[in-house]
């Protein structure tokens, strides 16, 4: 005969296995949810990785940008100085076949010229090397420009050096 017991001591029973299980299921919310921020932590990690590389790029693609910009100068400046008589040559013509490559590429990279002369001194885009007495013009007007400004992409590359009206 199996000994009869009350339904008190049944209770009893299914108590320690409740304890448990409830443990269990904490433990388990807790590890879930430790997952869950380990895993929004990698997401946000990948993220600003990806913006620093993309920051590093950028910054890497503009010091190049400056680099090439003595070489358009230079390239200007010949252009500018070139009698007449040798502007009709064919060597002088592939070489200035190779200013306007230049150009272009710059141009294909987001670089833009800073437009300067006959504007007002901003000095956020211009560098003043000198000011000068310019009959008939506005003070803080630009009238003449030495060296070419560029922007890449809104950023500025190199200020302008400019002369302005007194």
């Amino acid at each position: 005969m199996e000994p009869q017991t009350s339904g008190d001591e049944e209770v009893k029973k299914e108590q320690p296995v409740e304890e448990p299980l409830k443990k269990c299921e904490e433990l388990c919310e807790e590890y879930l949810n430790g997952w869950k921020r380990a895993k929004a932590d990698f997401i946000n990690y990948k993220k600003e990785e990806f913006e620093r590389s993309q920051e590093l790029m950028r910054y890497a693609k503009e010091s190049f940008l400056e680099n090439i910009l003595p070489m358009i100068d230079n390239m200007n400046l010949v252009a500018r100085q070139m009698p007449k008589e040798l502007q009709e040559d064919a060597h002088v013509k592939g070489l200035m076949m190779v200013k306007l490559q230049m150009e272009d590429f710059l141009k294909a990279q987001g670089v833009e010229v800073v437009d300067s002369l006959g504007k007002n001194f901003d000095p956020s885009v211009h560098d003043v090397i000198q000011a000068v007495e310019a009959p008939g013009s506005v003070p803080g007007t630009i009238v003449e420009e030495v060296e070419k400004g560029y922007m890449a992409n809104g950023r500025l590359l190199r200020p302008a050096k400019v002369k302005v009206a007194k």
